[in-house]
């Protein structure tokens, strides 16, 4: 998908967000896949489905998500769920905290169906590490706490959706006020050289 740089285009994209059994795309296993359209700041789609990942969820991971072997045990299976998901995806622009882990285990699970997710990112983080040099931790609570962003369901996937979309919208609104008011500017702006604090 190409974007053009018209002031008043509205931006067009797919905020997401996963939850897994660990931190490794190859032994990991995804419990939870949530994601949202927006036009502008606009909702206009989303998706959510947990995923029954086929094998224990570690204790940790419950206690930090809330998921475990039960709440999963009917959920349908990744292969089933990633079809569905890259069928809504479409070839839009994913936006994601961290975006290399999402993207990372998405595009894994991909290729074990023998399909590929090509789709351009964004990474709310690495924004961060531009537009908020001298803050310190950049993670996604961090952020929430300094846009007064409140989120209901923290390491959920939905609302850490719905609080990426947050942060999203305000680095928006920074953006523009240096110029940055299309997707391509911004995807240049995010592969930019940090600035130093």
């Amino acid at each position: 998908m190409s974007f053009t740089c018209l002031k008043k285009e509205k931006m067009e994209y797919v905020v997401v967000d996963i939850e897994t059994t660990g931190l490794s795309r190859y032994r990991h296993k995804i419990t939870e896949i949530a994601a949202v359209r927006y036009n502008g700041k606009k909702m206009v789609d989303e998706f959510q489905s947990l995923v029954n990942p086929e094998v224990r969820i570690p204790r940790f991971i419950t206690r930090l998500t809330g998921i475990d072997d039960e709440l999963v045990k009917d959920a349908p299976k990744i292969p089933e769920v990633m079809q569905g998901f890259m069928e809504w995806l479409g070839d839009s622009t994913i936006v994601a905290h961290n975006a290399s882990f999402d993207y990372g285990f998405l595009r894994h699970n991909a290729e074990l169906l023998g399909e590929e997710l090509s789709n351009d990112r964004l990474c709310t983080r690495k924004l961060a590490n531009r537009l908020l040099p001298d803050m310190g931790s950049k993670k996604l609570c961090c952020l929430c706490d300094h846009f007064e962003i409140v989120n209901e369901q923290a390491h959920r996937a939905m609302g850490d959706v719905k609080a990426t979309a947050h942060i999203f919208h305000n680095f928006q609104d920074m953006l523009a006020e240096i110029g940055i008011e299309c997707m391509e500017k911004l995807k240049s702006f995010e592969k930019a050289p940090r600035r130093r604090g």
